[in-house]
């Protein structure tokens, strides 16, 4: 089991990696692309219509961070808190807490972001390089 604590440097990078390649991946629309679409989108959601730059500015900025692990622990505590309001205002009530194919995805994230949180950015992190302390 020893083996693999050499993998946790790797495993971080590539969660950063998985992670903030989706949060840019749904980011960048709203914020570039298909802004007009995500504002009149957001209200039928039961949010005000800015949220839409609030999401894009999480998503989009926050992955960055994520892909390079600068303050890796804020931007994943951001999108995790941002995914748990998803869950809770868009997809549990679509269905409930028994529909899990509403809100895996958003669920996924969430858990995935938190354990960054928890963990920090591991070895091959700008966190690390900058702030030379436990990334």
């Amino acid at each position: 089991m020893h083996h693999f604590e050499k993998l946790k440097p790797l495993a971080l990078l590539l969660l950063r990696l998985g992670l903030g390649i989706i949060f840019v991946y749904h980011g960048f629309p709203r914020l570039f692309t298909h802004t007009h679409e995500a504002l009149r989108a957001f209200p039928h959601r039961g949010f005000p219509s800015y949220f839409v730059y609030i999401a894009g500015i999480v998503e989009f900025f926050g992955g960055c961070l994520l892909i390079v692990g600068l303050f890796t622990r804020i931007a994943a505590l951001l999108l995790a808190g941002e995914m748990a309001i998803a869950i809770l205002k868009v997809n549990l009530p679509q269905g409930g807490v028994l529909a899990v194919s509403n809100y895996q995805f958003p669920l996924a994230l969430a858990v995935a972001a938190f354990t960054l949180v928890a963990v920090g950015a591991g070895a091959v992190s700008l966190d690390r390089a900058i702030f030379k302390k436990n990334a």
